[in-house]
């Protein structure tokens, strides 16, 4: 195995160390969703620590991945769940929830109303600005 394939494995044996305290946060439900009943899996919310945390992670669904991952994808009607998640106590679940509304925002009028209602503490908006730069320099 290459070195960059070892070190990928290692993190993501070092994320599943969390699976069992996500699964216990979340019931077992998709944080963004609320999808139950089927595999969830750990996304770490930008900016990501160069050392896995737990409060940068949270448990979706396969599908929330997958559109999250290519956000070309994303379909507004799935993303009503959102009317939900933004509210999330869990600050990694808010921020990719506050994320995924603004890359649905200039399509989704309802996107954009969740947008002017929400509200983000200083610590919040500072990790949401640094999501966004670092999403910026991924693209």
């Amino acid at each position: 195995m290459s070195k960059g394939a070892d070190k990928h494995q290692g993190r993501l044996n070092e994320l599943n160390y969390f699976g069992k305290d996500l699964a216990r946060r979340c019931k077992s439900h998709c944080e963004l969703c609320d999808n139950h009943g089927v595999k969830l899996f750990i996304h770490e919310v930008p900016p990501v620590p160069k050392q896995p945390e737990l409060e940068h992670c949270i448990f979706i669904c396969e599908t929330c991945q997958s559109q999250i991952n290519k956000p070309k994808t994303l379909d507004a009607n799935y993303w009503h769940c959102l009317h939900t998640s933004i509210w999330s106590e869990v600050p990694a679940v808010q921020i990719m929830a506050v994320l995924v509304a603004k890359t649905l925002a200039p399509k989704a009028d309802f996107a954009a109303e969740l947008l002017d209602q929400i509200y983000l503490d200083e610590n919040q908006q500072e990790w949401l600005a640094d999501a966004e730069a670092d999403l910026l320099k991924k693209k």
